[in-house]
């Protein structure tokens, strides 16, 4: 009897001792999470503004975590193959995806076909920056505000051309937006990125574009014109420049939210130790002056805040690319 009964209660112990691991496994985990460096996929091209924010915010991030974070370019299909390989790794907490708004919140309605889930195989982290995009010029181009540069368009129907950083990309978005506002044509060129576009913006070969901040260095250099912004309001670094809306073109918003996202079903817990650590790097001075430097602003919100903006953007892009009939196989 004492043989049974000791065993019975040994068998118990033992079940409540288990039971008892599995409800704080989760906390121990996200203690002792990192134990290894955190690899953030940028899905663009190094250069651009998800780049140039990515590599600040992974640095400051490094520095707090104690832990690399080691950043890796993997462009391709307006930020699709990037956000794929994220989506399809092990949701352990160390592989995050850097990455415009675009491939959650356009791409979806975009691409005939896509290779994950925006909504279940990525889960929002954090916003980390509101990315404006400013129509530029090459300075052959002989215009000086956008009432000339409209002008000179309708003048030379399909004479001119604009790059963006990919097929339903902000940029290329923007275009299509001024465009149709405007009524005009003007040939659009994706590119894989913004900085290769921008190259060639700087070489000629492209006559304007929407560019998300990372050409108004090349303003102050003399070697293109800024015309515009496709903001709502006016940016804080270039207050002069008018907006498109203040330009005729009413309504105007072609501004995206860039931010970080894990492999869906990434624990709570670790989610949530990363947005506050990236909002703690967002309060670094050296992180906020490189988002400055490309024109855009701090985004340190809530995950909810976050999420509710990711989706009304999802609303107005997808209502916009299936008014004009826009898609990419």
């Amino acid at each position: 009897m004492n043989t049974l009964f000791d065993a019975t209660r040994r068998a118990v112990i033992a079940g409540c001792a288990g039971l008892c691991a599995l409800c704080l496994a989760p906390g121990a985990v996200a203690q002792q999470y990192p134990a290894k460096p955190i690899r953030l996929v940028v899905n663009f091209p190094p250069g651009g503004a998800a780049d140039v924010i990515g590599r600040a915010i992974a640095q400051s991030m490094s520095e707090s975590l104690k832990q690399q974070m080691i950043v890796e370019n993997k462009p391709g299909a307006n930020g699709n193959l990037g956000a794929d390989a994220v989506a399809k790794s092990p949701n352990d907490g160390y592989t995050l995806l850097m990455s415009s708004g675009g491939a959650m919140t356009v791409n979806p309605f975009l691409y005939t076909k896509m290779p994950f889930d925006a909504e279940r195989d990525l889960a929002p982290v954090a916003a980390v920056a509101r990315v404006l995009v400013f129509l530029v010029t090459h300075p052959s181009v002989p215009v000086n505000n956008v009432a000339e540069f409209v002008a000179y368009a309708k003048a030379n129907p399909g004479k001119l051309s604009f790059g963006s950083a990919g097929s339903g990309s902000s940029p290329h978005l923007a275009g299509e937006m001024f465009k149709r506002q405007a009524k005009f044509f003007a040939v659009h060129v994706p590119y894989r990125g913004a900085a290769p576009a921008l190259t060639d913006l700087l070489a000629g070969q492209l006559q304007f574009m929407f560019d998300p901040g990372p050409g108004l260095r090349h303003v102050k250099e003399g070697k293109l014109k800024l015309l515009a912004v496709g903001s709502p309001q006016r940016s804080a670094q270039v207050p002069d420049t008018p907006t498109l809306a203040e330009a005729g073109m009413r309504g105007f918003d072609a501004d995206t939210v860039f931010g970080i996202y894990a492999p869906g079903g990434t624990s709570t817990q670790i989610v949530n130790l990363l947005h506050d650590e990236v909002n703690k790097a967002l309060a670094n001075q050296k992180v906020i002056d490189v988002i400055k430097s490309i024109g855009g602003e701090v985004m340190a919100v809530s995950r909810n805040e976050f999420i509710d903006r990711q989706q009304k953007d999802r609303e107005r892009y997808g209502a916009f690319i299936k008014e004009i009939g826009l898609k990419v196989e």
